[in-house]
């Protein structure tokens, strides 16, 4: 066969069909083919290798950022862990796991010695059937609805007398009144002084006030006297500590029966007396502490805790801490970084320290004071700043409302730091009590409805609040509350 023929059948032949006679030539082509692809192939295993590393990376920054931003936004620690272990306990709180060995630490780290646990009890908003309450109230008995109680408490009032000599009226007598809801059971006339409060004791009552003066050159005494659960008076006694003038603050029963009895002496001492049970001094301490009043008083131990305060200075909320002899061992304040404390009252319970107070904004320095009405300079200043003069009760009740928070602090009783607290939106906290089956008593007052008095110099707003109790039992857990059905004033 010569060669033109031979080119003639090769290129007649199909070219499979050569591959197929020529597998040597097929192996050489083959190999060659794979080579291309194979080295594409690897090529495609390089850049997908390559995209795959560079996306797990973005998607482990991704990962490693947001549990920063977690750990951050929970005030949690990262030192000491390494990046996995920080990624690793963002998954496990997340997926609400808690398996993984160093969540744990990581959650006990970050609670500071200073967190202090809260407990918000929710309250009921004022109800149109409680502002119709009110407004029954007001028709049935003549006056704007004030102060209403119920059960057994006592009450003192004073009667004036026109005085021909002085051409005006001067003080006649005062009476301590003990009730039982509104009805009286007994009253004691009391003509030597002028009483300016009373405190409550195991077998009957003590009222305390002053020596009634119309003359700066008059000097005012302080004056107590004690009565019985029956009406009877047991004894009288005026304080006279060599002060021109002086007011006792506070009467507190001791464990033993005696008195302890807390004065103010010309505006700048805090005096602390000791009286038997039979009303016989036993014991006096002066203290120089400039211009605070005295406010509160409490047993603590075997001394007593009292709060101090300055209206001027709108400092509501310095406890200090006092021995059996008068002796002042310790002091400490209470505020926030965004609020205002008012204590309201205290009490030692079961070893702890309970302080009823009420929580307001914490505004800058050029707008808290709306004309030293501190406590609602925020409601002040909404309604001067957009020129209102005139507002419902329905509009300004819940601004009010909004403005406070009822808090009850259980604090250490050595070193004042509260432990927990509980609060009360849209209230204040008022008396504390121990129940005669040992349970914690707190009242709060549930602002109703107020009013809006801009001319009135004693207070701006005005109204009417309900007062609900809530009992707490021997190991300081909340167990019930009511409605007590009581309304208190509230001015301010």
């Amino acid at each position: 066969m010569n060669g033109k023929r031979l080119l003639e059948i090769i290129g007649e032949i199909d070219e499979r069909h050569i591959l197929e006679a020529a597998p040597a030539v097929r192996k050489s082509r083959s190999k060659l083919v794979w080579v291309k692809w194979g080295g594409m192939a690897a090529c495609m295993v390089l850049i997908l290798s390559a995209c795959l590393g560079a996306f797990a990376i973005a998607a482990e920054a991704k990962e490693y950022e947001t549990a920063i931003q977690f750990f951050r936004y929970y005030d949690m620690s990262t030192e000491g862990l390494t990046r996995g272990e920080i990624k690793a306990v963002y998954r496990d709180i997340t997926t609400k796991s808690f398996s993984y060995s160093k969540t744990a630490e990581v959650i006990q780290s970050s609670i500071s010695p200073d967190t202090v646990g809260g407990y918000e009890i929710p309250q009921e908003d004022p109800t149109p059937e409680d502002v119709e309450a009110l407004w029954n109230q007001k028709n049935f008995t003549g006056q704007f609805a004030g102060d209403t109680q119920t059960g057994v408490h006592y009450l003192y009032r004073a009667e004036y007398k026109e005085d021909p000599s002085l051409g005006f009226e001067v003080f006649d007598t005062s009476y301590i009144e003990k009730y039982d809801g509104e009805t009286l059971l007994w009253s004691v006339p009391v003509p030597e002084f002028r009483v300016e409060g009373c405190s409550t004791v195991s077998d009957g009552v003590i009222a305390y006030g002053v020596t009634d003066t119309w003359s700066s050159t008059q000097d005012s005494y302080a004056w107590m006297a004690k009565i019985d659960t029956d009406g009877q008076l047991i004894w009288k006694q005026m304080l006279n500590h060599g002060f021109e003038d002086e007011s006792i603050a506070e009467v507190v029963e001791n464990a033993d029966g005696s008195y302890a009895i807390f004065s103010r002496g010309d505006l700048t001492t805090f005096c602390l007396s000791q009286y038997s049970a039979d009303g016989e001094q036993t014991s006096i301490s002066r203290t120089e502490i400039g211009n605070y009043g005295i406010w509160n008083a409490a047993r603590l131990g075997n001394g007593y805790i009292v709060q101090l305060g300055n209206v001027l200075l709108n400092e509501h909320a310095k406890i200090v801490k006092v021995d059996y002899e008068g002796t002042i061992t310790d002091s400490f304040s209470y505020s926030g970084e965004d609020a205002y404390y008012y204590i309201a009252d205290m009490i030692e319970f079961n070893g702890n320290v309970y302080l009823s107070a009420y929580a307001v904004p914490k505004l800058a320095d050029e707008e808290q004071s709306a004309g030293g009405r501190y406590e609602i300079a925020a409601v002040l200043n909404y309604l001067f700043d957009n020129g209102i003069w005139d507002i419902s009760s329905e509009e300004l009740t819940p601004m009010v409302r909004e403005n406070y928070t009822a808090m009850l602090l259980v604090c250490d009783p050595v070193s004042g730091t509260p432990q927990e607290f509980y609060s009360v939106k849209g209230s204040l906290g008022s008396e504390l009590a121990v129940s005669d089956t040992g349970e914690l008593l707190w009242n709060v007052e549930s602002i109703t409805s107020t009013f809006f008095s801009p001319a009135t110099s004693s207070f701006t707003i005005g109204g009417t609040s309900c007062v609900y109790q809530y009992t707490f039992d021997n190991s300081g857990q909340l167990i019930r509350q009511e409605k007590t059905g009581e309304t208190v004033e509230y001015r301010r």
